[in-house]
């Protein structure tokens, strides 16, 4: 959009970071707030990490920064979604191989009995995991590790939890903190669908598409590779600003660095119809420096290619200037991410922090959705109020 297409109006906002919690609070303001909205942008289009678009070479729809499984338990979150796409009936699933043999992920009946090479029932899978848990006696686990064994026990950690964790995450299991492996479910049943929530799928039509319907609109103007802090002396005249860039970098890192791990991916296209039958295989061997395999015409079943295009990912140690994709948030991190949340409440009256980056927070989609739309409504009901004042 050109900036002769932005109708001159009263209030503006300019917004830094056009990934979902961004790209909310811009469709909001324009949409609702009759609001002019600046989108400031470092990459060279919207979405951020949530960005897909059709593979050159096979027209399979490729999340660029990695697979992204819309699911959310959040009925507004999943009502306002579908206001911009459909979502097809895709349900993830999630499979491992360890030693030469594929497992199914989540840890649950099926894993267990393909590890131990029995048929356990529910309850005797329960009992004999409990049995392994008993073992560690672990009462307040202090890491990842012992978070781990405290929950599954020994042999399922480190068959499956242990190798892989290290590798992605560039630190021994003992170093990180305890919070990452809760996010992994334990079931004791057949049920192979990696998420619970009552709402799940893949946009039809990509991520790419979404983010253009959720930003089409005259009030909003988007400025894509253009980094916040190379400009952020010379910003126009504007009544708020919504930050969700790394919120060390707006502070120029005075208060030291957050930790970060990033992942890079290896594209490869292949003169096939199938690849490994699945659209997500995690690699839980140490030995393979690649943590996860992708084939992305997998979110899409509804359509059909002959050829395919797989993602080899692989995490590393992020060097100033890389993106960023995943929080550490080991103990120093959390102390240094205090500070600056102290110099962002200093700061709330004409600067907002938000999103991943600007939360240092692990987000699901659902989530940066939500959050933004709170946001919005606290801001909206402050802006009201202080214009009725």
């Amino acid at each position: 959009m050109t900036k002769e297409a932005i109708h001159p109006l009263s209030k503006t906002v300019i917004i830094v970071g056009a990934g979902f919690y961004g790209s909310v609070l811009a469709e909001r303001f324009a949409n609702d707030l009759n609001w002019r909205v600046l989108l400031i942008e470092k990459r060279n289009h919207i979405g951020g990490n949530c960005w897909s678009c059709p593979d050159p070479d096979t027209g399979i729809d490729v999340h660029v920064y990695g697979p992204h499984i819309f699911h959310t338990h959040r009925e507004r979150v999943w009502k306002y979604i579908n206001r911009f796409t459909a979502f097809n009936n895709y349900r993830h699933t999630v499979w491992a191989t360890r030693k030469g043999k594929v497992y199914p992920l989540p840890f649950g009946l099926a894993a267990i009995n393909l590890l131990l090479g029995k048929r356990l029932s529910p309850a005797e899978a329960q009992a004999w995991v409990q049995a392994e848990v008993d073992k560690e006696a672990i009462t307040d686990p202090q890491n990842l590790e012992e978070k781990a064994l405290s929950l599954i026990g020994r042999t399922l950690y480190e068959a499956f939890v242990k190798e892989y964790t290290e590798k992605h995450w560039g630190r021994l299991a003992t170093e990180l903190p305890a919070y990452i492996i809760t996010r992994l479910p334990v079931r004791y049943n057949y049920n192979l669908g990696y998420y619970n929530d009552p709402w799940e799928g893949i946009p039809v039509d990509g991520y790419g598409r979404l983010f253009e319907r959720m930003l089409k609109h005259p009030n909003i103007e988007i400025q894509l590779n253009t980094d916040f802090c190379d400009i952020r002396s010379s910003l126009p005249a504007h009544d708020l600003l919504i930050y969700s860039g790394p919120i060390d970098q707006y502070f120029d890192y005075k208060h030291g660095r957050l930790g970060w791990r990033s992942v890079r991916f290896e594209r490869e296209v292949l003169d096939m119809n199938d690849f490994q039958g699945t659209s997500v295989m995690n690699e839980c061997d140490g030995s393979v420096p690649h943590t996860r395999t992708h084939e992305f015409k997998h979110f899409t079943p509804e359509r059909s290619f002959d050829r395919t295009v797989i993602f080899r990912e692989t995490s590393f140690e992020p060097k100033p200037g890389d993106d960023v994709y995943y929080p550490v948030r080991a103990e120093a991190d959390m102390a240094i991410r205090a500070k600056y949340q102290e110099e962002a409440a200093r700061e709330h009256t004409k600067v907002v922090f938000g999103g991943r980056l600007g939360a240092y927070a692990y987000f699901d989609m659902d989530d940066s959705i939500g959050t933004a739309l709170d946001k919005y409504d606290e801001l909206k009901r402050k802006l009201t109020s202080s214009a009725d004042a």
